[in-house]
């Protein structure tokens, strides 16, 4: 299904929840939604620059964004303001849910980075997500998202970047 109209690109607002609490939320455009994935495109939506030291995100860095209803990860294409592919920051999430205008998804704590040729696959912020509770909290979706980040993890390994989109 297309996400334009004759009026236009479709925008939503796209909310990231933390721990049950908004952790940020921006616009995004709504490039294509085939009722399991959703994908926006919206320009860094941080403050300033955020230097990881593997990846710097930065004003005017473009992020291709897929969401899926059926899946515990998000996918975001990272590019620098000249269109130069700087790689992939991959969200362990709940599946995405899209309805009036509004993308959310809740964040898990477990991320991981692939860098533009591949080279570079790592986990991040696997003592966030041990620190988290959720192991405790709610175990089925504690072993979900963990064997969502060891999927990722061996698709990026294997198949590239590209692999994270199938």
């Amino acid at each position: 299904m297309s996400a334009h109209s004759a009026d236009g690109p479709t925008l939503v607002e796209v909310v990231l929840v933390k721990a049950g609490r908004m952790k940020i939320r921006y616009p995004a455009e709504l490039v294509a939604d085939d009722g399991t994935r959703a994908t926006v495109r919206a320009p860094w939506a941080g403050d300033g620059v955020r230097d990881f030291g593997f990846v710097r995100f930065e004003p005017g860095d473009v992020f291709t964004e897929h969401y899926w209803r059926d899946r515990w990860y998000s996918v975001k294409e990272v590019r620098a303001a000249d269109g130069t592919l700087k790689g992939h920051y991959c969200d362990i999430t709940r599946p995405a849910e899209l309805s009036g205008g509004r993308l959310v998804v809740e964040d898990l704590d477990l991320d991981l980075w692939v860098s533009a040729d591949g080279t570079d696959v790592r986990r991040l912020d696997e003592d966030e997500f041990a620190a988290s509770g959720l192991l405790t909290t709610d175990p089925e979706a504690a072993a979900a998202a963990v064997a969502a980040l060891d999927e990722l993890d061996a698709r990026a390994r294997e198949g590239g970047s590209t692999a994270l989109l199938v």
